[in-house]
């Protein structure tokens, strides 16, 4: 069974907004994290918003990363969009929760869910997260969107916890478990 993975950039507050966070120097360490996340990844699943901003700059992007980014099967959820044109690209047709837990006993290696917090939101609350894998920025925004809605209670068992030398730690956890 595929695993779904929910990863975000994050503020040690929780907001998941990447506009909020502060400016970090982007490094090595950061890099070997989203490296390894591509490596492990057999596809995405992204809601409409971030579907439609990755769709509007990775298409241009060149090198290495960018190519297997690109080449990633996209699942989308999405009421309002009729066409993709970011291939190879599906959009997701039913209700949210029964489509995942569909693609999850398909084959093809773990789902990775990029950004879109409604999307993670609904797949946490109905228990079909696997992972939660943070890059924590160094400081606290106050207010925005939070990946963990106020009041809602979510289990999480630390998986792993690495500090990098520009103040991020990379956080993982394990969804369901305390």
């Amino acid at each position: 069974m595929r695993k779904l993975i929910v990863t975000e950039f994050i503020s040690v507050d929780g907001i998941a907004e990447v506009e909020k966070l502060p400016g970090v120097t982007w490094n090595d360490e950061m890099n070997r994290f989203k490296e390894d996340e591509l490596a492990d990844s057999g596809a995405m699943l992204l809601g409409r918003t971030t579907y439609e901003i990755f769709a509007g700059s990775w298409p241009s992007e060149t090198g290495d990363f960018a190519e297997r980014f690109n080449a990633l099967p996209k699942y989308v959820a999405s009421s309002s969009l009729k066409t993709l044109d970011w291939k190879p690209a599906e959009l997701l047709t039913g209700a949210l929760p029964d489509a995942v837990r569909t693609l999850k006993q398909g084959s093809g290696g773990n789902i990775y869910v990029h950004g879109s917090l409604s999307v993670a939101q609904e797949l946490l609350r109905h228990g079909l997260v696997d992972r939660v894998r943070l890059l924590t920025y160094p400081a606290a925004v106050g207010l925005g969107k939070r990946l963990f809605p106020v009041g809602e209670k979510v289990a999480l068992g630390l998986v792993s916890a690495v500090p990098f030398s520009n103040g991020v730690v990379a956080l993982e956890y394990e969804a369901g478990k305390a």
